[in-house]
This record gives C-alpha cells, structure tokens and sequence, in this order.
C-alpha cells in the first residue's frame, strides 16, 4: 500500500563530461539527494546526500566543475545496490510516492537497475514537477529548475548540481504547487 503522507523529492546527480563519455564509460549515479516533504503541512525534511561508488565511469574535470563532487569523494560513497536498500529501509522508497524535475532521475534509476540487476528502490508512484509546474504557470514549456524557483519567487538553497540542495529546492517548488 503507498502512503501518501509525505512525497520523497529525489535529485541524482550521475557521472557526465563535457562531450561523450570515454570509450568504455557509461554516466552512472554518482550521488543521490532526497528531501522529503510533509504533503499536509509542507514542510521540508532534512536533506540528505547519499554518494554512491561508480563502477563504469568516473568523474571527469567537467563533472566536477558542475557538481563540485570529486573522484576522491564518491569513491568513498556506498555502492549503488546499497543506496537502492538504503532508500527502501530510511525513507521507506517503495512505499511512498516519489519525485524529480524531469523524468532524468527515474529513467537514470531504471536504467541503472536493470543493467546492474538491482531491485527498483521505488514503488509505482511518481510526480514529475517539471511537467506539474509548467502546467500550474500556464508556460509554454517546461523550464529548468533553477528557472522555476525563479518563476516562484524563490531563491536557489544550497549548491545548485548537488542532490540534496536541488531536492530541497524541488521540495520547495512542490510544496507551492500543492498549496495553491
């Protein structure tokens, strides 16, 4: 049965480079955030970032650059099938509704579970509020998400490219979307 108490706002951040990935390299999950949100009082959650050990990949100079996460760092992060069995057993993942900007995040964590043979961490339930928040403001397309808190009235929260700020702040805009 899904509870529908509170949303679990997910942002991943994978492996990525400036052009292709290198020959033999495929972008991975690199760090996962969550902040979950309280769907009756709208309060955020603590934040929280959960690093996870590339297998396939690395991070290159540009990944870096744009996440502020290092090689160093993610190479003492847990492994991916540990993260999904984290999710489950903290946040209870499969049992409650969950969300992203974009659809990137769900298809990065379906891809990367069947091609490691990993269990889906989440349950049947998920919100695309980039797709809610262009609707909720009659756009013409969907914006990024750092234009969206714009949109709001926000002001980005944290280290934008980094899991748990761009969760909270995707916790913040849904929030504004339930409310009104």
């Amino acid at each position: 049965m899904i509870s529908l108490d509170h949303v679990l706002v997910v942002d991943v951040e994978s492996t990525c480079w400036e052009g292709s990935p290198p020959p033999g390299e495929v972008s991975e999950i690199i760090e996962i955030g969550i902040c979950p949100l309280e769907v009756g009082s709208g309060v955020r959650g603590e934040r929280r970032s959960i690093l996870v050990r590339p297998t396939r990949s690395s991070v290159s100079p540009f990944c870096t650059r744009l996440t502020t996460l290092t090689q160093e760092q993610v190479s003492e992060g847990v492994t991916f099938a540990e993260a999904c069995a984290l999710l489950r057993k903290e946040f209870r993942s499969d049992r409650r509704v969950w969300a992203s900007y974009g659809d990137y995040d769900r298809k990065m964590f379906e891809r990367q579970c069947k091609d490691l043979g990993v269990g889906y961490p989440f349950g049947p339930r998920h919100v695309n509020v980039k797709t809610l928040f262009a609707l909720k403001h009659a756009l013409p397309r969907e914006v990024g998400m750092a234009e969206a808190v714009r949109i709001a009235g926000q002001k980005l929260d944290g280290t934008h490219h980094r899991g748990h700020d761009d969760a909270y702040n995707i916790a913040g805009l849904l929030k504004l979307i339930l409310s009104n």
